[in-house]
């Protein structure tokens, strides 16, 4: 599927190229194919390229002479079914502890969405998430494909402090808390794995299109995964994913 796209001088450094405002995963294999055509057009320059859900960010390491000309340089780059079918994924399997210490808002939500706990928890792991990209907090997995019975806007008053590994549910996505942080997202669990570690190279395993499985772990096996992390005995290892 083609999409119409936006091309705006973002600074004198800087390039934004938009999507339509959706997030939808076709859209998401769009932009990373084309993601990874700029960065084999740049790839004797040091160019930083920076995604969301729907845009693509081109911060340049020079000053653009001529942002126009740069423009149509981008808008003239094609991507076809082919680039957009060698997009390879890996699927990260996260372990989540749904236990009532840990999960600090499921009694409410449970009340509000009118599911048992179990039913909430079967739902969430069951399904297969796609990061749509990184932010907030570095480490912070943007997930698509909660299931619709599972939506429920952010928290009117957010919780200013948020533990590391929370797993929480926003609007129509989920994610997980990279470290402590304000946030206004239904705690639902939470999970000992490190998604963000400034001593580990990369700091951050995780990429957009990747895909994420929950499962569910008892008390003990959270604390005995969590003190494997801490002594660094413990890494994830993604499969490929059809």
């Amino acid at each position: 599927m083609e999409y119409e796209l936006k091309f705006s001088p973002y600074s004198e450094h800087s390039i934004l190229i938009e999507w339509p405002s959706v997030m939808d995963k076709n859209m998401l294999k769009s932009i990373l194919s084309y993601k990874k055509i700029i960065q084999n057009l740049y790839i004797k320059q040091k160019v930083e390229l920076i995604n969301t859900y729907n845009s693509i960010l081109i911060i340049y390491n020079f000053t653009i002479d001529n942002i126009n000309d740069e423009i149509l340089k981008l808008k003239s780059l094609k991507y076809n079914k082919t680039n957009l079918e060698n997009l390879k994924s890996r699927l990260w399997k996260i372990p989540v502890c749904y236990d009532d210490e840990f999960g600090l808002d499921l009694e409410e939500f449970s009340l509000q969405k009118e599911l048992s706990k179990a039913e909430i928890i079967q739902r969430h792991s069951a399904a297969i998430y796609t990061i749509f990209f990184i932010g907030f907090l570095p480490g912070f997995l943007y997930l698509g494909g909660l299931d619709n019975k599972l939506h429920l806007d952010r928290k009117s008053a957010p919780n200013l402090d948020v533990k590391k590994g929370a797993v929480g549910i926003g609007g129509n996505q989920t994610g997980i808390y990279p470290q402590d942080s304000p946030g206004g997202w239904h705690i639902i669990g939470k999970s000992p794995i490190d998604f963000f570690n400034s001593k580990n190279s990369p700091p951050c395993v995780f990429n957009a299109g990747d895909k994420i499985k929950f499962y569910a772990i008892s008390k003990p096996q959270f604390l005995e995964l969590e003190h494997k992390m801490e002594q660094n005995q413990f890494k994830l290892k993604p499969e490929m994913y059809a």
